[in-house]
């Protein structure tokens, strides 16, 4: 998909006309689904007319250029692409990647970071080496051979400015990719030196032809790709299975396989509840797949936050593997295709994503794809506009005419390890009922005074190098801009010696990147990992699918517990997907929100309630705990 595909002469009629850009916001809205931003439609009609001017000054008039190409496996797009033919005859396509800028700042901190005004963006030489990177791997193949090149065009950028974007990329891969500024762009001494610096020396004219393949080849990963994808996974020791993971991880590839011969479109569904391993038998499957001749895998999440704790760990060269899964389904993948979804229940279903008895996009994904593998855990659930079960998953399948099978993880292989311990917390956040007394000796448990005690517990297991977060109910406002300062919104008044006293914390960051300024203050996918975290509570859209070793949790009015049973109170919640419920359907959601966040620790947890009653309710529960 493009917004405007012709030669650069051709474009040079018309792309400074209000006409030219007018047809290409048209485009945008029909091929995109969203109109394009005005910021994005004013860097056109200063970008366009200043490249094609560039181009035609190289003597590329009869190249083919296509504007906006968009790379489907990612969700990117091209400013610019060049094509036609090398020195070689082979077909060769130039990424380009355009900016008005003028001035930037640089830290050599975040050497990969660039900002511009209050945005923080990606270095532009990494931005095209990433889809120098695409093409080669998804596009380029045996039996259509692409040679991909990429340039930045700074078109009004000074020498100083170029000097230092050059400097920083010279550090790493990005390197490999030239950087020019306003005084490189010119047709000195002639035409030919200007396209030998743009990467287009001896770029000839290809026919429509050849424009037209390229626009119809499938976007797929290519083997060497994927086989280095599952030699990356295996060697991850993050990725190691563990006794019955290991078994699971057989079953699972038992029912591809049987599916596969079978020829007909199937549905596995994995269960299990925290930290029995769901994630990292995805990854190993994933891996696995990735080895078999002609596979095209992905490992999809509705959690934007694992999506990018996982590419983190297996490397961005495979971020197109793996991707988030919300409101679209991903490109490439095709009849041949075996898709993981990990984090199921929190797959969106309405509104706007469901019709009748089955979310619409899901219903899609499950269409496209030979065999789709759900991770899910019913009592994950924590939004009415998310999750699904088991028996709709089998429903479906019956209503699609697929094969079904369901495959339950039993052993816990978080929390120490402890059974006890899981099950505890399954039959404290049920609805209503006695609560059993704590009794286990495998698994750090206690409930804190005071929200203080457990920021001095968190704090001493951070200075002993382990890793440790406090967590809280959506109960408190999130106002905070969304770049650092964060503002301590999460505060609670106690009472002590001296009298009353408030405690407070900032919620984590909203931002997906870590503010330029404030390297201290993690962006929200690595609240639970990166340095800086501790000094922030994480919510339940942060910590769903992460785990640490200790973890502190404050129980905000939301849930209370009253004789044998808990009362939810949604007016308490600063949630606006949630607080407008009837109490008895938010209770749903608050006990599996409690739930989630009480298994977040790999060794230890501290409970702490700001309702008195739930608070005492803690304490004859568990033993007494001097930490």
């Amino acid at each position: 998909m493009y917004l405007y595909g012709g030669t650069v002469a051709e474009a040079a009629r018309g792309v400074g006309d209000e006409v030219f850009i007018a047809a290409a916001e048209r485009r945008f809205t029909k091929v995109f689904g969203v109109a394009p931003s005005a910021e994005e439609v004013h860097s056109w009609h200063r970008s366009w007319p200043a490249l094609v001017a560039i181009l035609r000054s190289a003597g590329l008039e009869d190249v083919h250029l296509l504007l906006e190409y968009s790379l489907p496996a990612t969700g990117e797009r091209v400013d610019a692409l060049l094509l036609g033919r090398d020195a070689d005859g082979l077909l060769c396509g130039v990424a380009i990647e355009l900016k008005q800028w003028t001035r930037a700042q640089l830290s050599p901190a975040r050497p990969g970071m660039v900002r511009i005004g209050e945005r923080v963006v990606q270095h532009p030489a990494r931005q095209v080496g990433g889809y120098v990177h695409y093409l080669q791997q998804w596009v380029s193949r045996d039996d259509f051979p692409l040679i991909a090149r990429g340039t930045v065009v700074l078109h009004d950028a000074p020498a100083e400015l170029v000097a230092e974007l050059r400097a920083q990329a010279a550090r790493g891969p990005a390197g490999a990719y030239p950087v020019l500024g306003r005084d490189d762009l010119t047709p000195q001494p002639s035409p030919q030196a200007l396209a030998q610096k743009l990467g287009c020396a001896e770029l000839s004219p290809t026919d429509w032809d050849d424009v037209e393949r390229f626009l119809q080849v499938e976007h797929r990963p290519s083997t060497a790709l994927l086989e280095r994808a599952g030699e990356v996974i295996e060697g991850r020791d993050a990725f190691t299975l563990i006794g019955d993971q290991d078994l699971a991880r057989q079953e699972v590839l038992h029912a591809v396989d049987a599916a596969r011969e079978r020829g007909t479109k199937s549905i596995v569904v994995v269960t299990g509840g925290p930290g029995t391993g769901k994630t990292v038998i995805a990854c190993r499957l994933l891996g696995d797949l990735c080895k078999q001749t002609n596979g095209n895998p992905r490992l999809l999440s509705p959690s934007g936050t694992l999506t990018r704790q996982l590419r983190r760990t297996v490397g961005e060269d495979f971020r197109g593997l793996i991707a988030t899964f919300t409101d679209k389904v991903p490109a490439g993948i095709t009849d041949d295709s075996v898709v993981f979804l990990d984090e199921a229940h929190r797959a969106r279903t309405y509104p706007d994503h469901q019709q009748g008895a089955f979310p619409v996009i899901l219903g899609k994904l499950l269409e496209r794809a030979a065999v789709t593998v759900l991770f899910l855990d019913e009592r994950q659930i924590v939004r009415p506009t998310e999750g699904l079960t088991v028996k709709q998953l089998q429903r479906q399948a019956q209503h699609s005419g697929f094969s079904f099978a369901h495959i339950d993880l039993v052993s816990q292989f978080r929390c120490n390890g402890s059974r006890a311990y899981q099950q505890w917390v399954d039959d404290l956040f049920r609805p209503e009922g006695t609560a059993s007394v704590w009794e286990g000796s495998d698994y750090d448990l206690a409930v804190a005074a005071d929200p203080e005690q457990l920021e001095h517990w968190v704090a001493e297991h951070i200075r002993s190098g382990r890793a440790a977060r406090v967590t809280a109910g959506f109960c408190w406002p999130w106002d905070s801009p969304s770049t650092p300062p964060l503002k301590p919104e999460v505060a609670i008044t106690c009472d002590g010696p001296d009298g009353p006293h408030t405690w407070a914390l900032p919620w984590n960051s909203r931002a997906d990147e870590p503010g330029f300024d404030h390297p201290d203050v993690p962006a929200r996918p690595f609240w639970a990992t990166d340095t800086g975290g501790q000094d922030q509570v994480g919510c339940i859209y942060t910590a769903q699918g992460m785990e640490y070793a200790y973890n502190a949790v404050i129980m905000g009015g939301d849930l209370v517990r009253r004789g044998e049973q808990w009362i939810a109170h949604p007016e308490e919640s600063h949630d606006s997907q949630l607080r407008d419920l009837p109490p008895h359907r938010y209770l749903r959601y608050a006990l599996n929100t409690y739930r989630v966040l009480a298994t977040r620790g790999s060794r230890g947890t501290r409970l702490y309630s700001t309702d008195a009653i739930t608070q005492n309710f803690f304490q004859n529960l568990i033993s007494p705990h001097d930490g």
